[in-house]
C-alpha cells in the first residue's frame, strides 16, 4: 500500500488546508494591527493593547501555519470547500479575541467614559465592577464569538445593547469586519496572497461566488474590490449629507463617523450600526431614502456592476434575470408588506409613529399609515438585500408582517453579490424546473425539451443538474431553518414561533433584523445555535457539510 504524501510530517491534504486557513488568519492580524493605530489616535489605550495582543496571537498562529506548510500543493475543489468553511470559522474565533480582551483589560471607569453624556443606560457588572458601557458584554467569550461571527458573516445581529457606548476602535472593528466579510475574506486573500492557477478558483468558487469578470480570478477579485471602494466613497459622501441635514446639531466629526460606518455596513449588506436603535435613531426619511439604493447596490451581482461601470451597459440592469427580479421583488414585496401593516394597525400601532412621509396625508393616508408604509418599504428592502438596518420596532409588528419579512430574508438577493439567503437564482430555477416538469407531461416521450435561463440554453441533463442543485440547497436551508426555530422558541419564553422563525431566518440569511430575542440575556443554547446558523448560512450549507464529513472521515472518497 503506497504511503500518502506528507508535508512537514502532516498529511498533504491537511497541510493544504492549514496553510490556506493560516493565510486567512494572517490577513486578519494585519487588520487588527491597523486598528491598534486607530485606537491610539482616539486615545483608547486599553483597547489598543487588546488589539495589539490579539494581532500578535493571530499573526503567530496564521504565520506559523503558512510557513510550516508553505510547500503544500495547490488546493482543488475538495480542499477549497473545507478551507472556506474552516477559514470562516477560524476567522470568527480569532476575530473575537479583541472583543474579549478589550472588555477585560479596560477598567470600568474608563468604559464609562465611552458612554455618551446624558445617556440613561442600564448598569452592567464585570469583574466585580459596574459600568454602563456595552463593551462589558464582550467579557463573556460566547458573546465575543457571536459578535465576531455576526460581523464576518455580514449578519449584523449584535450583543451590544447600546452601540454608542462602545469605544471608537471597537465600533470601527465591527464595521471593518463586515466590510471585508461582505465581499469575502477568502476572496480578499485570493486577490492578495493566492498563487496563480486553478487553486485560486477553487477557493473562490467554494466561497459561493461563481461569476467571473476577467479570465483570471485574481484580476476578477481585484476589480470587485475597486468597485467596492468606489461605491463606499460615494456612499460616505451621500450619507454625510443626509445625516448632516437630518441632525444639524451634531458635530461634523460625529456625522462623518456615522456616515463612514453606515456606508461600510450598508454596502456590504452587513447592518452593524454605531447608533442606538440602528437607523430608527434618525427617524429621517432622507437618511432612509439614501440608504435604499446603497443597500440595493450590495444585492446586485458584481459582474453587473462591472458591465455598467466599465462598458456603460445600463441595459444589464434590466436584462439580467436576477437584477430584474430583484427590482420586481422590491416593488411587490414593499406593496404587500405595506398593505399588511396598514391592515394590522389596530393591533400593531405601537410599532409606528405619526411622522409619515411628506405629503402622505394628501394621498388620503393618515400619518401613522404613512409611517407604516415608509417603514414597510425600508424594512422589506433591508430584509431582501440582507442588510439588516432597522427603522421600526419589528417586535411589535403583527405576525403577518414578521412572516413576510422572514420570507424576504430567506430568499435574499442575487448570487454573486454580498447577500445571504437562498438567492434569487435558486428560487427562479426551482420555479422553472417545476414548470419544465409540468410541461413535459403534455409532450411525447421522444420530444427534445430545452429551456433558456438568463441567456443560457439548457438541455435536459443541464436542467436536471441546475434544478437538483437549487432544490438540494434550498431544502437543506429550510430544514435547518425549521429545526433552529423550533429549538429557539423552546428556549426563549415570552416569544412566539413567528418571532423565533424570524430570528433564525435573520441569522441564517445573514441579515441582522431582530424582534428582540437576540441580546446578552438570551439563552446560551440559543445563542450558540445562532452562531452556527450564521456560519452555515454564509457558506450555503454544502461547504460546511463537506467540512464536517472531512473532519470525521477524511478527504478520500
Amino acid at each position: 500500500m503506497p504511503r500518502r504524501p506528507t508535508v512537514a510530517g502532516v498529511p498533504a491534504d491537511l497541510a493544504v488546508i492549514l496553510r490556506d486557513i493560516g493565510a486567512l488568519v494572517l490577513m486578519q492580524a494585519t487588520l487588527m494591527t491597523f486598528t491598534v493605530l486607530l485606537a491610539l489616535v482616539f486615545g483608547e489605550f486599553y483597547v489598543a493593547l487588546a488589539f495589539l495582543i490579539a494581532a500578535g496571537v493571530t499573526a503567530g498562529a496564521g504565520g506559523t501555519a503558512r510557513k510550516l506548510f508553505a510547500n503544500a500543493p495547490n488546493p482543488v475543489m475538495k480542499h477549497g470547500m473545507v478551507i472556506a468553511a474552516g477559514g470562516w470559522f477560524a476567522t470568527a474565533i480569532f476575530g473575537a479575541i479583541p472583543f474579549f480582551l478589550a472588555a477585560h483589560l479596560t477598567p470600568a471607569s474608563v468604559m464609562n467614559s465611552y458612554v455618551p453624556a446624558g445617556a440613561n443606560y442600564e448598569p452592567i457588572r464585570i469583574g466585580g465592577e459596574t459600568t454602563f458601557s456595552s463593551l462589558a458584554y464582550y467579557g463573556n467569550p460566547l458573546h465575543a464569538v457571536f459578535e465576531s461571527m455576526s460581523g464576518w458573516t455580514g449578519s449584523g445581529l449584535t450583543m451590544a445593547v447600546h452601540e454608542p457606548s462602545l469605544p471608537h476602535a471597537i465600533q470601527w472593528w465591527r464595521s471593518l469586519i463586515q466590510w471585508v466579510g461582505g465581499v469575502g475574506v477568502i476572496v480578499l486573500t485570493t486577490a492578495i496572497l493566492a498563487r496563480p492557477g486553478s487553486g485560486s478558483y477553487a477557493l473562490y468558487r467554494a466561497e459561493t461566488r461563481e461569476e467571473r469578470i476577467h479570465p483570471s480570478i485574481i484580476h476578477t477579485v481585484q476589480t470587485v474590490w475597486r468597485i467596492f471602494l468606489l461605491y463606499t466613497a460615494i456612499a460616505v459622501v451621500l450619507l454625510f449629507g443626509a445625516i448632516w441635514w437630518s441632525e444639524p446639531q451634531q458635530g461634523l466629526f460625529e456625522t462623518f463617523w456615522q456616515s463612514l460606518n453606515h456606508a461600510m455596513t450598508a454596502l456590504s449588506t452587513g447592518g452593524f450600526s454605531v447608533t442606538d436603535n440602528s437607523i430608527q435613531s434618525y427617524d429621517s426619511p432622507l437618511v432612509e431614502g439614501v440608504l435604499l439604493p446603497i443597500m440595493a447596490l450590495g444585492a446586485i451581482a458584481f459582474p453587473i456592476h462591472y458591465l455598467v461601470l466599465h462598458d456603460r451597459n445600463f441595459d444589464e440592469l434590466f436584462s439580467d434575470l436576477q437584477t430584474r427580479w430583484l427590482f420586481v421583488l422590491f416593488v411587490a414585496g414593499s406593496l404587500v408588506l405595506s398593505v399588511q401593516n396598514i391592515i394590522a394597525l389596530p393591533v400593531a400601532s405601537e410599532a409606528f409613529t405619526q411622522t409619515g412621509w411628506i405629503g402622505t396625508q394628501n394621498l388620503g393616508m393618515s400619518a401613522v399609515a404613512g409611517d407604516a408604509t415608509r417603514d414597510s418599504v425600508f424594512q422589506f428592502v433591508s430584509a431582501l438585500t440582507c442588510t439588516g438596518f432597522q427603522s421600526s420596532d419589528i417586535g411589535n409588528w403583527s405576525a403577518g408582517g414578521k412572516l413576510i419579512i422572514s420570507g424576504a430574508m430567506v430568499v435574499g438577493g442575487a448570487a454573486g453579490s454580498t447577500v445571504g439567503g437562498i438567492k434569487i437564482i435558486r428560487g427562479y430555477m426551482i420555479s422553472k424546473g417545476i414548470q419544465w416538469e409540468f410541461s413535459r407531461v403534455f409532450l411525447p416521450a421522444s420530444a427534445v425539451v430545452n429551456t433558456r435561463v438568463n441567456g443560457r440554453k439548457l438541455d435536459r441533463n443541464q436542467m436536471y443538474e441546475e434544478f437538483s442543485e437549487a432544490t438540494i440547497v434550498s431544502m437543506l436551508w429550510i430544514i435547518l431553518l425549521i429545526t433552529g426555530s423550533v429549538v429557539l422558541v423552546n428556549v426563549t419564553p415570552g416569544f412566539g414561533y413567528a418571532d423565533a422563525l424570524f430570528e433564525v431566518a435573520s441569522a441564517q440569511g445573514n441579515v441582522g433584523l431582530s424582534t428582540g430575542i437576540v441580546g446578552p440575556m438570551m439563552s446560551p443554547l440559543g445563542e450558540g445555535m445562532l452562531v452556527l446558523n450564521m456560519w452555515v448560512g454564509r457558506l450555503e450549507i454544502i461547504p460546511v457539510l463537506v467540512f464536517i464529513r472531512s473532519a470525521l472521515f477524511g478527504l478520500n472518497p
